[in-house]
């Protein structure tokens, strides 16, 4: 009923992190800096420098500390050093980092040299830096899709609006705008798989824009302040707008089991609501999402209802008994 997503490709190289980083460069050419990186974790090389190289990551940005430094420095000789940075320097490493404002071991630097690996120096704590690397790198590399349709933030909850080119999501969406809520996507909206939670963004370049029919491009910050529109948010609710039909069998009460789509593995709960002329569809949206905020709470008027029926028949399944 709407456009199938579109996996988005993000591809990361090693200089994208030390520029975003500022690491200072000490070896390798402008070359090396284009070494991609395909994995979000870091390599502490502690195994790989004692000699053992059986399960050895040879695909992760390589953190170098106090330890290893202090293992190089006094534990292995030449031999041993280029022997195990051999295998530290593979052609799929991406990169490596000394942290601590170590200076590089003069056999590591000329392999990576004569290998065109990059390694960097940076001043921060060890510990800083790989939580810096990975929280980054999860980020990015992060599984992604484009889904066709509108996001926005209502009370606090992020909400996706789909449905069949023409059906007036745009519209409604700058409907909630004027009630309050913020955009967060018009037409694009990009999906990315993080810590397990689905977050929403749009192009950087379309961030605060919305496009009307008959109307045209419009900057929604600029109209209705900077409050109205965010950068991302959580997605937690999906609405469905379809066609009204009067043949087809609504679910009118909410008794029915809950729907959910799978976007990258996550689970958003479904709703879909029909749409026709004169329905106020935002103010329909946001008794939906606070709907959405009772259930997430527990509380289910459908099911408090189906209590109340079933304890009213029963209690008049006991009257009839006592009257007999």
């Amino acid at each position: 009923t709407f456009r199938k997503g579109v996996m988005i490709v993000c591809k990361v190289t090693i200089k994208d992190l030390a520029d975003y980083f500022n690491w200072t460069q000490i070896a390798g050419d402008k070359e090396s800096l284009k070494r991609p990186i395909h994995l979000a974790d870091i390599n502490r090389p502690g195994l790989e420098l004692a000699g053992y190289f059986e399960y050895g990551q040879q695909k992760r940005v390589v953190v170098i500390g106090n330890k290893e430094i202090h293992y190089i420095t006094n534990k292995m000789d030449e031999i041993a050093q280029r022997r195990n940075f051999e295998f530290i320097t593979s052609e799929s490493t991406p990169g490596i980092v000394i942290t601590n404002g170590h200076a590089c071991p003069e056999v590591l630097k000329e392999i990576a040299n004569r290998k065109d690996l990059a390694v960097f120096s940076t001043n921060e704590t060890t510990t800083n830096t790989s939580v810096r690397i990975t929280s980054y790198l999860d980020e990015k590399l992060a599984p992604s899709i484009v889904i066709h349709g509108e996001l926005m933030r209502i009370h606090g909850i992020g909400v996706m609006i789909v449905g069949e080119s023409g059906m007036g999501k745009s519209e409604i969406a700058l409907s909630l705008i004027q009630k309050g809520h913020q955009l967060i996507a018009d037409d694009r909206i990009d999906c990315y798989k993080i810590h397990n939670n689905l977050i929403g963004r749009t192009s950087r370049m379309l961030e605060g824009f919305m496009e009307l029919r008959g109307v045209g491009i419009i900057n929604v910050a600029r109209m209705y302040g900077v409050g109205s529109y965010a950068k991302e948010c959580e997605i937690s609710l999906q609405i469905e707008l379809v066609p009204f039909n009067d043949k087809a069998d609504y679910d009118r009460v909410g008794i029915e089991e809950k729907e959910y789509v799978d976007i990258l593995g996550v689970k958003i709960l479904k709703l879909q609501i029909p749409i026709s002329m004169g329905r106020p569809m935002a103010t329909i949206i946001e008794t939906a999402v606070f709907h959405y905020m009772l259930l997430r709470d527990g509380k289910d008027a459908a099911k408090e209802i189906e209590n109340l029926v079933l304890q009213e028949i029963e209690k008049n399944e006991e009257e009839e008994v006592k009257s007999e």
